[in-house]
């Protein structure tokens, strides 16, 4: 099922001590990990959606945890959690081959953040494998019996 904008997508644990997390979890949760090295970043998949990363915090961060919610359109809104009186952190920034994130604090103070992911090239619709071979056969069988032309004819 697709999520739905406005929906939890991924959780960001920022640990003072990753592996050690890590270790932790896959011991207690049986979460899978995957090492991102060129981000310092680990990818987990927990026994149910939403997944997630673990990694040092960022620069001013306390260790917590990060909840990313869905948005189709950052842009739009970073100005909607302004206008409802909410403060931007960190504007909008890019994943590389991901997808765009922002950082924002609600009104209450709690810090959460949008995920943006890139839209994918639109792919052409293919009929399943067996209704192409019934195709296929179906055409043979025509041309066997003089083709479409010969039938109305007889």
């Amino acid at each position: 099922m697709a999520q739905k904008p406005g929906s939890f997508v991924h959780i960001e644990i920022a640990s003072a001590d990753p592996t050690r997390t890590r270790k932790f979890c896959e011991d207690v949760f049986g979460w899978r990990f995957e090492d991102v090295p060129e981000m310092n970043y680990m990818t987990f998949e927990p026994a149910s959606s939403p997944g997630g990363g673990i990694m040092s915090p960022m620069e001013g961060q306390p260790p917590g945890v990060l909840n990313y919610v869905l948005s189709t359109d950052i842009d739009a809104d970073v100005r909607k959690i302004e206008a409802a009186g909410g403060r931007i952190l960190r504007p909008k920034q890019e994943i590389p081959t991901v997808g765009w994130w922002a950082l924002f604090q609600e009104p209450t103070g709690i810090v959460l953040a949008l995920f943006q992911g890139r839209t994918p090239p639109p792919q052409r619709k293919r009929r399943p494998r067996k209704a192409r071979a019934a195709r296929k056969a179906s055409r043979g069988r025509s041309k066997a019996r003089g083709g479409r032309k010969g039938r109305r004819g007889r």
